[in-house]
């Protein structure tokens, strides 16, 4: 039987954070994961993390697991694959299976990070192939280059779903439609807006009634889920699909922290049954640990918090580090972990229904409900303005933690200050020089560049751009507004990519001056 200081079991972004904090100090440390490849999820995203730089904000996530890996190796952490931890008994033992063999290990501390699993739902045809998970279609797309299929029905408007329907849009797959029994559109605004912009509609107050098919998927089925969850007679619609996605929210895997005799709590709002946890994640056994997912639902930023505190103090309880030099190395994660956790989408707010923004704006109702601002809308937020020049428009619209666009612009154009989640707002009198940075940086792809005064009659609106083929300057096409509808006929001016915008090309159309506060995205060709 091998010994370690530490066993991690779980190389997602939680486990491998625990590790490397670990490592750092001293300890001997090893990390289990069934997978082929380490990293979680982290290698399946593809988009920029939100929050602040100390939650690696504007960096895709897996550039996040590449950096993972490298501190990791410099930590000295041995990381092994294709390992089952079938096994975690109340003295620190777990049994492994590896080629079809068990193997015993035991450590001082034990850290689970096991992440969470997809649910599914039950419907007419559920079991036909072409029903797939979000995170199916994930890891088909950005892991093994494979489309899921050519035209996808998303069921789920949480941000896996929003950001699964995108990624189907950059693959070259249709999204037919987004739709959700929830009468609101469950995750962040932004991300409802860039796949409404591309002519993706929503139905809440929706669900499966059945898919549609004999030997795979070739339609499905929805209606409107009434006030008793039961279908609406006479509101069915049909959608041909070869292709259904279920993003139906993640439950934590904790079965290892129950087998280990962990105190145990079923909590909504951190989405199902999971360990209890002190302040450094310690379980109710001395000397087990859970961290990211398992202890409860979030974003991966999140996770990789909890697990570098989980880290540190599987540290301390073996000796390493000193107490005070715990309570100090924590201090700032629990900061940066608490501004995480505030906002409209705080653990605590789960299942309310929050009418008005932190500074007092009323919440676009059409967002909630079709994924985008309407235009008698927008102009209650503060980051839209009608300046003069060339100015950012800033359409985040919802108090979420992230504040990238304040820190990357040269001139400050852009204010949100010390409290994240904050709305952006434009600075009246502060010139903007026109370079960009803050349109490539935002996760959410919810600034763009309005420049009314050049050319008379005439507009330039600059658009983030993740899609290929990318336009070349002279490109025809058509410039659609934020519900996906072409408004007119355009031209591609100018395209900028540059290593500082990390793949994120911005484009410059030129609009009709009346319609340079509706152009919101540019397309190719639109449908008819």
């Amino acid at each position: 039987m091998k010994r370690y200081d530490l066993i991690v079991i779980g190389a997602g972004p939680a486990g491998l954070s625990a590790a490397i904090e670990a490592g750092q100090q001293g300890l001997k440390v090893i990390v289990f994961d069934e997978n082929a490849k380490p990293g979680g999820q982290l290698f399946k995203q593809i988009h920029k993390f939100f929050g602040s730089k100390e939650h690696k904000a504007k960096i895709r996530g897996f550039r996040i697991g590449e950096e993972l890996l490298k501190a990791a190796a410099e930590a000295g952490v041995e990381v092994v694959l294709n390992a089952v931890v079938i096994g975690l008994y109340l003295e620190k033992e777990i049994t492994v299976r590896m080629d079809e063999k068990v193997y015993h290990y035991k450590a001082d501390t034990i850290i689970i990070a096991t992440g969470a699993t997809e649910n599914m739902i039950a419907f007419e045809g559920w079991t036909l192939p072409g029903v797939i998970g979000a995170g199916a279609a994930q890891t088909m797309m950005n892991l093994h280059g494979v489309m899921p299929g050519q035209r996808i029905f998303m069921l789920g408007s949480g941000n896996v779903g929003l950001v699964v329907s995108y990624q189907l849009l950059q693959a070259g797959c249709e999204v037919a439609a987004i739709c959700d029994a929830a009468p609101r559109i469950g995750g962040y605004g932004v991300h409802a807006a860039k796949v409404a912009r591309y002519g993706v509609p929503f139905y809440t107050r929706h669900s499966i009634i059945k898919a549609e098919g004999t030997d795979r998927v070739t339609g499905v089925t929805i209606g409107e889920v009434g006030p008793n969850w039961k279908f609406v007679p006479g509101t069915e619609k049909h959608f041909d699909v070869d292709t259904i996605c279920l993003a139906v929210g993640l439950s934590p895997m904790s079965q290892l922290a129950q087998m280990a005799g962990c105190a145990m709590e079923d909590n909504p709002k951190k989405a199902g049954l999971v360990p209890t946890i002190d302040e450094y994640g310690e379980t109710s056994v001395p000397g087990i640990f859970a961290a990211g997912d398992v202890s409860g639902i979030e974003e991966a930023s999140a996770a990789m918090i909890e697990g570098r505190i989980a880290g540190a103090a599987a540290a301390y309880r073996l000796g390493y580090i000193t107490l005070e030099s715990l309570e100090e190395k924590t201090a700032a994660m629990k900061k940066a972990l608490s501004s995480l956790r505030r906002g409209m989408f705080a653990p605590e707010n789960r299942g309310k229904r929050i009418e008005k923004t932190e500074e007092g704006c009323d919440i676009s109702i059409n967002l909630l409900e079709k994924g985008y601002v309407a235009a008698d809308e927008i102009t209650r937020y503060p980051g839209v303005t009608a300046k003069k020049g060339i100015h950012p428009v800033v359409e985040c619209t919802q108090n979420i933690p992230c504040n990238p666009c304040q820190d990357v612009c040269p001139k400050q154009c852009i204010k949100i200050g010390e409290d994240i989640t904050a709305l952006p707002r434009v600075e009246e009198f502060v010139e903007c020089t026109g370079c960009g940075l803050c349109v490539a940086a935002c996760p959410g792809q919810a600034i763009f560049l309005v420049n009314s005064g050049e050319t008379p009659g005439s507009a330039y609106v600059t658009l983030p751009y993740e899609f290929l083929p990318i336009p070349k300057a002279g490109d025809k096409g058509y410039a659609c507004d934020r519900s996906g509808h072409a408004v007119c006929e355009t031209e591609v001016v100018t395209v900028k990519s540059i290593s500082a915008y990390d793949k994120t090309n911005l484009v410059t159309i030129k609009v009709p001056v009346e319609l340079a506060d509706a152009a919101r995205a540019y397309r190719r060709e639109v449908k008819a």
